[in-house]
């Protein structure tokens, strides 16, 4: 199992955020946490990825317990972060951004080869690398942080409401990147997101968490046709 969550728990002033959740995902997965806003996924990311410590519960990646690591070794352990709505650094061109990926990791990236990789998955960051990446689209905006995180080879890509503030069209490119990413790249994702909808049609399995608890769990295609599921988070 390559991230093992067990009763994760976080506080903010002595009020519980999560209450004793637990998830898992395996080698190769897309998996999916799906649920309304304020429902506990981004701070669930927070936490997985160490900007927010734990008031109880523990976090296993590669079988090793990082429950108290900091960021930077989560990161250079292969766990990296594409945040909600990219939050790129806005004044350094494309190509500079991308480096930024690389920053600081003691293993050898052979980042040339990255790089061709990444412009064959994203050939616009190619056309504007020398572009400052404040003057990017939206869209054009959250496949540079994909890239960014994608450039240092993770074992793990943690996902932060990629759909947020996208229009339908570019919604559908990046949920389709990501598939690709999963299914012909072998990367392991963990996507948390409000569209449940595309979330659930790329993703193996998925959890529904709902105001700090995961309240359903199982195999994609099956929530898809879970009536709560589909009348609470898919309209239907």
């Amino acid at each position: 199992m390559l991230l093992e969550v067990s009763d994760l728990t976080i506080a903010y002033n002595g009020l519980e955020a999560l209450h004793g959740v637990s998830l898992q995902v395996d080698v190769g997965e897309l998996v999916s946490v799906i649920g309304a806003n304020g429902a506990g996924k981004t701070t669930l990311l927070q936490t997985l990825m160490g900007w927010q410590l734990p008031s109880g519960g523990s976090i296993r990646f590669e079988g090793r317990d990082i429950t108290r690591a900091q960021t930077h070794a989560r990161a250079r352990r292969g766990m990296r972060i594409v945040p909600e709505k990219a939050r790129i650094f806005s004044q350094l061109t494309v190509y500079e951004n991308l480096m930024m990926g690389v920053y600081g990791m003691r293993r050898k990236i052979p980042v040339d080869k990255r790089l061709l990789w990444l412009y064959s998955l994203f050939p616009v960051l190619e056309e504007r690398g020398a572009q400052v990446a404040s003057t990017l689209s939206g869209g054009e905006q959250q496949q540079l942080s994909i890239a960014r995180a994608c450039i240092s080879a993770p074992s793990l890509l943690l996902v932060d409401e990629v759909s947020m503030g996208l229009m339908p069209r570019l919604v559908d490119k990046v949920f389709e990147l990501l598939k690709q990413l999963n299914g012909e790249e072998g990367l392991t994702i963990l996507l948390v997101e409000q569209n449940a909808l595309a979330s659930l049609g790329i993703s193996h399995r998925a959890y529904v968490l709902e105001t700090g608890d995961i309240v359903l769990e199982g195999k994609a295609g099956q929530m898809l046709n879970d009536e709560r599921v589909r009348e609470a988070y898919l309209g239907i």
